[in-house]
């Protein structure tokens, strides 16, 4: 009977042993390359045919997401028209496992008499393309990671790598920030994170459950019955937040043994709780709840300077905002 866990834990390891290969001969000719693209006035252009071009495309559009304008080229389109894409003096990058595939052999030529810098992400650093190529960036492998041994595996894999790493470097040649990076994903979950502030998806705390410090456990439960966010604040008058009780320290509660005919706000809550400001990213709600030891789905916020509370973050207001 097969065993299909050896088989894709060796595929893994061998796409691990081929990228530790290729990280232990990474030399200058990296550093040079990204000199190439960081000099680039226009854009760059990634090219590729089958699984690399499947790669390249992926590729230019990392690089675009980080902050060097990037298109993909179709090598088999490129010879019929597609070159209308390309600027004089952008940057080529070539990729190609055989370092001989056909299509780019033919165009090399015409993008050379254009000015480009050809860039090979290559997986032999000899061939057509290689003596093309003003720098070669080597991705061979020993051996490809399926059970036959000719599947592009570990060769994808390190081409990926290999456009991973020269949009790492060129982050930080650019000085890429985390605002830069949100610039370009105004949509989805990391942008969200990234561009929306606490007060876009809180609730205020006309509409969060607020109790005193003396109120009885059925006072807390009708006041988080009235507003089911998941927590109640404790307060000590109207403005000085003194704890947080959440649905889990109610459960706890009722399951100790102390009399709950006795139990109070004050003895029921988390004393001083972290806070977030109105003004703070999302993404920075997110690392505050979840970055600890033990993980928590509520925030309480409070003006900044003052510490007077005004609402409440739930984590699930984060990932699937409500409308108040």
């Amino acid at each position: 009977m097969a065993n299909y866990l050896e088989t894709g834990l060796k595929v893994i390891e061998l796409e691990i042993t081929a990228l530790q290969g290729m990280s232990a001969r990474l030399g200058k000719e990296f550093s040079d390359a990204v000199e190439v693209l960081l000099d680039c006035r226009t854009k760059v252009v990634v090219t590729g045919l089958g699984k690399s071009g499947h790669i390249a495309r992926k590729i230019a559009s990392t690089f675009c997401s980080t902050g060097t304008p990037a298109v993909f080229l179709h090598a088999s389109e490129a010879g019929h028209g597609d070159l209308g894409i390309y600027s004089p003096g952008d940057p080529v990058i070539v990729i190609s496992k055989s370092a001989s595939t056909s299509e780019l052999v033919d165009v090399a030529p015409v993008l050379r008499q254009k000015g480009s810098k050809l860039i090979g992400i290559l997986g032999r650093p000899q061939g057509p393309l290689a003596e093309a190529s003003d720098i070669v960036l080597d991705i061979s492998v020993p051996r490809e990671a399926d059970p036959l041994g000719i599947v592009p595996t570990s060769s994808t894999m390190m081409t990926l790598a290999m456009g991973d790493a020269l949009a790492g470097a060129l982050m930080e040649g650019r000085g890429i920030t985390e605002k830069d990076f949100a610039k370009n994903h105004p949509a989805g979950q990391l942008g969200r994170n990234l561009l929306l502030r606490v007060d876009d998806v809180m609730h205020p705390l006309q509409n969060t459950a607020v109790v005193q410090q003396d109120a009885s456990l059925k006072e807390v439960v009708i006041a988080m019955t009235q507003h089911p966010l998941g927590a109640a604040l404790v307060m000590n008058g109207k403005e000085q937040l003194r704890g947080i009780i959440t649905d889990g320290d109610l459960r706890r509660a009722l399951a100790g043994d102390e009399d709950i005919r006795e139990l109070n706000a004050k003895r029921l809550m988390t004393a001083d709780p972290i806070c977030i400001q109105p003004m703070a990213l999302l993404q920075q709600a997110v690392k505050m709840m979840e970055d600890r030891p033990s993980q928590i789905a509520v925030l309480p916020v409070s003006e900044e300077g003052t510490g007077i509370p005004i609402g409440l973050l739930r984590l699930h207001d984060v990932y699937q905002p409500s409308q108040h």
